[in-house]
């Protein structure tokens, strides 16, 4: 599409990225503050959860309602509800209050990043997407590396308020700008009701899922979503317009990005939550050095996301992906015996920079190839299709990943010992307690390796990629 209202959409489109990106490291940047504030330490998690929650199980919906509705009125009232959210998170006068509000926020964002991406689908050809994409990753990096930095100077010259309440102005603007310059064309009215029923199974399917992963009444709610998920899969197939299209699903190409993807979001979240706890509390480095580990791979993803668009035109969907998705695996499987050598930083970065490569060429051409295998009119479904399996990916990695370190971590060292192991101020203290560092460290030895055999997994699910994109 040629529009010279391009370029002011795409700014409004990388802010609106921005401020998802940047809410997750700075929240946990304010969190010790918040809950010195306003109490309930015991649901100190809840906090990151509810967001996570909502955001990811919603993403299906929200790609069924830009293709029905078009993707601009989806894409502001996303924005809208995040910043109702940001508003109400930074007046919240209890933690029960602070939980639902981000659970408001999440219910936002959930829109943002798919329907964002679907608009940069709509606006360029497939030969320019790759380009695009690129500035889309670098916002990422940028709020990766300075999300930290930016939560502890408002924490410490203003008040963890303003970490929800600074949203408000750019989430403004954002809307804004669409409201004004981005011209959809009109759509014909559905005839056929919105699939409900089917919505709320998978939905439902997906907060027990999660759920389970994070270790709440795992056997009851992961039976329950195992339940929900057949359902979903029943109703769909009697659905006049489904909310996720089996038929997609039932395509060579969705099926193996969607596994693919799934299995890369596992792995990379997973690298993203545990190296930094490695780096302050086996290497006993400040959050600092912690953060810049992370930096070169949100380095790399941009870089390889331009290189890819150039690829498609001469190769084709299928080489980009299969070669990111082998620089993933080695990057992995490098970083592993980094991580158990205790080695510096630097080396950590080099092995992050060659990991953000690898996701950055696969996930790039994945979500350019499943763009280029459906009509507009799946379009929003398609690329939504292809964000929740990664994010759920991510949630369902994490939370696994983290039961299994608190598993083998309790059996030696206290849950407020690794705490203070992380403060540069009381480290010195725990120190002296023999053996926190080793177990800590051991405990973290079996999530790099699954983050590595999860990317194994997924080159070989690669290896199915048909040439053709609409297969």
């Amino acid at each position: 599409m040629s529009t010279p209202n391009r370029p002011l959409i795409v700014a409004a489109l990388l802010l609106a990225i921005f401020l998802g990106a940047m809410e997750a490291t700075v929240v946990a940047t304010a969190m010790p503050t918040v809950i010195s504030d306003l109490g309930g330490i015991s649901l100190y998690g809840w906090v990151g959860a509810a967001y996570l929650l909502a955001s990811t199980v919603t993403v299906p919906l929200y790609g069924k309602l830009a293709d029905r509705r078009g993707r601009k009125p989806v894409l502001l009232a996303g924005l809208g509800m995040f910043v109702i959210g940001s508003v109400a998170s930074g007046l919240a006068s209890t933690i029960h209050e602070l939980i639902a509000f981000r659970a408001l926020q999440g219910l936002g964002a959930g829109a943002v990043q798919p329907i964002v991406l679907t608009v940069v689908g709509d606006l360029y050809t497939p030969a320019e997407r790759g380009r695009v994409q690129g500035f889309f990753g670098a916002v990422w990096g940028a709020a990766g590396v300075s999300g930290p930095l930016l939560g502890g100077a408002i924490v410490s010259s203003l008040s963890w308020r303003w970490i929800f309440l600074v949203n408000v102005p750019p989430g403004l603007a954002a809307m804004a700008v669409l409201w004004v310059v981005y011209k959809e064309n009109a759509r014909p009215q559905p005839t056929t009701p919105l699939d409900l029923l089917g919505a709320g199974a998978i939905t439902l399917a997906s907060v027990c899922l999660l759920l389970a992963a994070s270790g709440v009444a795992p056997i009851a709610t992961g039976s329950a979503g195992v339940l929900l998920a057949a359902g979903f899969v029943w109703v769909e197939r009697r659905a006049a317009d489904p909310v996720l299209p089996l038929s997609l699903l039932g395509r060579r190409l969705i099926a193996v990005t969607t596994s693919a993807s799934l299995l890369t979001g596992a792995a990379m979240m997973g690298v993203l939550t545990f190296l930094p706890l490695h780096v302050q509390g086996v290497l006993g480095r400040w959050p600092t050095e912690a953060g810049l580990v992370i930096a070169p791979m949100l380095v790399g993803w941009p870089i390889a996301s331009a290189v890819t668009s150039r690829m498609i035109v001469r190769t084709g969907y299928r080489r980009p992906t299969w070669l990111g998705s082998v620089i993933t695996v080695a990057a992995l499987a490098a970083l592993v015996p980094l991580v158990l050598g205790h080695a510096p930083p630097w080396a950590l970065g080099l092995a992050m920079f060659g990991f953000g490569v690898g996701m950055g060429l696969a996930n790039t051409a994945i979500l350019i190839g499943v763009q280029a295998s459906v009509d507009q009119g799946q379009r929003g479904v398609a690329t939504a299709t292809t964000m929740f399996s990664r994010t759920m990916g991510g949630a369902l990695g994490v939370g696994g990943l983290g039961a299994v370190l608190a598993a083998r971590l309790g059996e030696r060292v206290p849950s407020d010992v690794t705490s203070a192991l992380l403060d540069p101020h009381e480290r010195e203290r725990v120190l002296a307690i023999p053996g926190v560092v080793e177990a800590l460290g051991n405990a973290l030895q079996p999530v790099f390796v699954s983050c590595a055999v999860a990317a194994g997994l997924a080159l070989l699910v690669v290896l199915a990629h048909p040439h053709d994109a609409r297969s």
